[in-house]
């Protein structure tokens, strides 16, 4: 990937929160597409083939598509850059002996866009919103459990008081869900903030077409070293994956997310056309089954359903090799992801012997029952969330799994009747994405403290896995700051949730975006959402 020098300066100052990585469209490593100047002036269309928000404020609710969006006009206390801390919003911090107060030292030549200084006081404001009941923060508020007090000790100085050390919460303070708002901007009514947040980055909110697109403006004041070359980006939605691929070819479109597997691979033989593949941090793409109701509270009919999915033939045929299979809860962007590959075997005999030594018999047609009932498991799925390929790998695993005996019910919804469906626990095996820097994301899915819902309605541990030894382990990981011991307990904690028979690992959480090749500069966040402060294009 090339990195010019305008950009490497950039990631040296911390300019923006795009630290990590740089993307820019290539055929590969070391090959340029083009002009290697930048331009000023033209606006970028990006057309989203995700669910359009509901809200463009990520402290609420708190998904990916949000994040998408916020990236563009939304700034964090700290960036990462191969996985360490960077400085961005803040210029330094310090944690106490104890590792129950953390100290940041703020920028003091900031300002948000509607002319609000950036300061302690607006940090703290920050911080009480995501954490603020009426919120309905989920993300967010999962991310700064710990902190239990926020204190503005002077006009550029923030004093966090924890109620645990947290060796994860300066990981948490580079994700948009927790990024910095105009607390001007906070003090409206949700609905209000909703349609045009308030923050620091490159662009601004300058208006929004529900069910069409959001418009994005160049902010002019921007602090950053590098001022941003677009004059603004236009934000698409577009659900139809083929509508959006053709949008795209024809020029109409500059880039666009969700691309299918036949797209990648047409794409990688255009030289008009690149793919910036970024996978995401935090958990793989898994099914989670539901020890705390139905069937699945039988540990035996867990591992009897584990057994007897078949997931590598279809995964092959239908991503065409564009997604890799995973045998770890963490994707494999997260350094310290435990793979434990014999545990997901196939075996079509293992699982049926499970379940006849289960009492389960097969009944006359194929489904076995025990006690009048039928071996049923109910698996919701998100349209909005699930590309077409996976919903056909659901399909691919619930053939196999009938042809040992289970009766799995796929269940299309949309993402507001899939959320309610997992909020009234009506599910047995669910596919939940979750995107979070670093291994704490093991805390918020498998602690046994996430089965209770955030203010949002949501919770995190949809496998509804209750187990002291692994909540010690994570609550050891997330009090160490010594690496090598870090790097332990969440080896010892992923065994140990594996080892319980709750998540089949499927392959890693997708991230393929298609851009022309005209555009430079795209840039991806510790979350791996494209940046497009230092982006242009060749007109």
């Amino acid at each position: 990937m090339i990195l010019d020098s305008v950009q490497k300066t950039l990631t040296a100052v911390a300019g923006a929160s795009a630290v990590l990585l740089v993307l820019a469209a290539c055929s590969g490593p070391g090959t340029s597409t083009g002009s290697s100047t930048p331009v000023a002036g033209g606006t970028l269309t990006y057309a989203s083939g995700d669910a359009e928000p509901t809200c463009l404020d990520p402290h609420v609710g708190g998904n990916y598509p949000q994040a998408l969006l916020a990236t563009q006009y939304i700034e964090e206390l700290v960036g990462l850059e191969d996985g360490n801390p960077t400085p961005e919003l803040a210029t330094k911090w310090s944690t106490s002996d104890d590792g129950k107060t953390l100290t940041f030292t703020l920028r003091d030549d900031v300002s948000f866009t509607d002319g609000t200084p950036f300061d302690a006081a607006a940090v703290v404001a920050n911080i009480e919103h995501v954490q603020d009941p009426a919120t309905a923060s989920s993300t967010g508020y999962l991310a700064l459990q710990s902190i239990t007090k926020a204190t503005a000790t002077d006009e550029h100085t923030v004093t966090l008081t924890l109620s645990r050390p947290d060796s994860a919460l300066l990981e948490s303070f580079s994700q948009p869900w927790v990024g910095m708002e105009s607390p001007k901007a906070l003090e409206r009514k949700q609905a209000t903030n909703c349609e045009s947040p308030v923050g620091t980055g490159p662009f601004e909110v300058t208006g929004w077409k529900h069910g069409d697109r959001v418009t994005l403006t160049k902010n002019t004041d921007y602090w950053g070293a590098t001022k941003p070359r677009l004059s603004g980006i236009t934000w698409r939605f577009l659900p139809d994956s083929t509508s959006r691929y053709a949008a795209l070819q024809s020029g109409q479109v500059d880039v666009i997310d969700n691309a299918q597997p036949d797209q990648l691979k047409a794409a990688s033989a255009k030289g008009a056309i690149r793919d910036l593949d970024a996978p995401r941090p935090g958990a793989s793409n898994r099914l989670e089954l539901n020890s705390g109701h139905g069937v699945f509270r039988d540990e035996a009919v867990r591992q009897a359903f584990i057994a007897g999915a078949e997931i590598d033939p279809g995964l092959q045929s239908l991503f065409l090799g564009t997604a890799k299979r995973s045998y770890s809860v963490l994707s494999s962007a997260e350094p310290l992801a435990y793979s434990e590959k014999s545990r997901f075997d196939y075996s079509p005999t293992k699982a049926k012997q499970l379940l006849d030594d289960a009492g389960w018999k097969v009944g006359s047609d194929g489904i076995r029952e025990k006690d009048g009932q039928q071996l049923t498991v109910t698996f919701p799925v998100s349209t909005n969330q699930s590309v077409p390929a996976e919903r056909s790998l659901f399909q691919q695993i619930q053939a196999s799994e009938k042809a040992v005996g289970f009766k799995v019910v796929l269940d299309e919804l949309d993402l507001s009747s899939w959320y309610a469906a997992l909020a009234a626990n009506e599910y047995d095996v669910v596919s939940a994405p979750y995107t979070k820097v670093g291994p704490d994301v093991l805390r918020i899915l498998y602690d046994s403290a996430s089965i209770e819902p955030a203010p949002s309605g949501y919770f995190a541990n949809l496998a509804q896995l209750d187990d002291p030894a692994v909540d010690r382990l994570l609550e050891q990981a997330a009090r160490t700051s010594d690496a090598d011991d870090r790097a332990d307990l969440y080896e010892q904690a992923q065994k140990a949730i594996l080892a319980r028979d709750t998540v089949l690992p499927l392959y890693d959480q997708q991230n393929h975006f298609l851009v022309r090749s005209a555009v430079h500069g795209i840039r991806t966040t510790p979350v791996s959402t494209p940046w497009f402060g230092t982006a242009w294009i060749d007109r």
